[in-house]
C-alpha cells in the first residue's frame, strides 16, 4: 500500500478501522454492520470508495463475517498472507486489507467465499424510485415546494382522476372533466418515505378549504391525494386522523391513482422559470 498517497484518507480512520485496513487485523466475527445485510446495493472499500462488491453476490456463510462468491471484475486483488496458509484479499486500487478468500467450501455454485471484515466496507444502498400523486390546488405551488425536499428527484405537474384522455390546461379549465391539477413525485425510497413525502403534502397547502385552495376556487383545485397501495392510503388515513386531533378539519380526499397526464411545458417548473414564488401555498408546521 502506497502509505503516503492515501495518507489523507488514512488520518479519517477510526483506530480500529487501521487495526483492519492498515495493519491487516481481523474485526470479531458477527459484531460488523454488514455481517447480516441484505439490501441491495454496492460495497466500497472503506479507504479509498472503490467498489468492490455487489448485493448480488453476497451470501450467508454463518461464519459471522460478510461472505462474497464474486467481486467486481478487477477490484479486489488476492495474494498470499504472511501465515503462509491463507490467501489474503486487499483493495485492487489502494491495497486496503479486506479479508480473505476461501475455496471448495460448497457455498455457492461458484464455490469460492470472499470473507470480509465489515469495517473493511462501505455500504451503498441502490436507490429506489418510488413515485406518489398529490393535488393541492395550483400545481405550481405543489410542485415548487415538493421537489425541494432531499430525496425528490423529480416533480411533475399534471392532472389526474378525470376520464378524459390527455387533456389541455383549457380542457382542466373550462370543461368539466373531472380531472384535478395533480403533481406525480418520483422520489428515491431510501432517502426520503412516502410518510415523510405526505407530511410535507399536508403542510405546504390548506386541507381545510374545501372548494380550492387560496383564491383558486374550482374543482379542479381540490385537495386530494391518490394512493397505489393499502399501505398508502393507510398512511394517509393516519395523517389526517393526526391533523383531526389538532382541530384541523380536513376535507382531503383519499382517491385511488389513475392515469396520469403531465401539463403542457410551460407549466412545469413555473415559478423556478418565473423566479417567484407561489401565491397560494406556504409553509405551515401541522406534525
Amino acid at each position: 500500500m502506497d502509505l503516503v498517497k492515501w495518507n489523507a484518507n488514512i488520518e479519517k480512520l477510526t483506530q480500529d478501522e487501521k487495526h483492519v485496513l492498515i495493519n491487516k487485523g481481523t474485526q470479531r466475527a458477527f459484531v460488523g454492520e454488514y455481517t447480516e445485510e441484505s439490501r441491495d446495493g454496492v460495497y466500497r472499500c472503506k479507504l479509498c470508495k472503490a467498489p468492490l462488491y455487489t448485493s448480488k453476490d453476497k451470501f450467508s456463510s454463518h461464519c459471522g463475517w460478510p461472505s462474497f462468491d464474486d467481486a467486481i471484475k478487477g477490484a479486489i486483488k488476492s495474494i498470499p498472507d504472511v501465515d503462509g496458509r491463507r490467501t489474503e484479499i486487499v483493495c485492487a486500487n489502494c491495497g486496503a486489507h479486506m479479508g480473505h478468500i476461501f475455496s471448495g467450501e460448497g457455498y455457492t455454485p461458484k464455490n469460492e467465499r470472499h470473507c470480509v471484515n465489515s469495517i473493511s466496507l462501505e455500504f451503498i444502498v441502490k436507490a429506489k424510485l418510488s413515485k406518489a400523486y398529490f393535488a393541492g390546488g395550483c400545481f405550481w405551488g405543489v410542485e415548487y415546494y415538493l421537489e425541494k425536499l432531499p430525496g425528490v428527484k423529480e416533480v411533475t405537474s399534471g392532472f389526474m382522476g378525470g376520464e378524459l384522455k390527455n387533456p389541455s390546461y383549457e380542457d382542466v379549465i373550462y370543461k368539466k372533466t373531472g380531472h384535478l391539477e395533480a403533481v406525480e413525485v418520483i422520489y428515491d425510497n431510501t432517502k426520503i418515505s412516502y410518510k415523510e413525502l405526505a407530511k410535507a403534502f399536508f403542510e405546504i397547502h390548506d386541507p381545510t378549504q374545501a372548494n380550492g385552495q387560496g383564491p383558486d376556487i374550482g374543482e379542479q383545485y381540490l385537495s386530494a391525494v391518490f394512493v397505489s397501495s393499502k399501505e398508502e392510503r393507510e398512511i394517509i388515513l393516519e395523517l389526517i386522523s393526526l391533523l383531526k386531533a389538532k382541530k384541523y378539519a380536513v376535507v382531503t380526499k383519499i382517491l385511488d391513482k389513475k392515469e396520469f397526464f403531465a401539463a403542457e411545458d410551460y407549466h412545469q417548473n413555473y415559478y423556478n422559470k418565473k423566479g417567484s414564488k407561489p401565491y397560494c401555498h406556504s409553509y405551515t408546521k401541522r406534525f
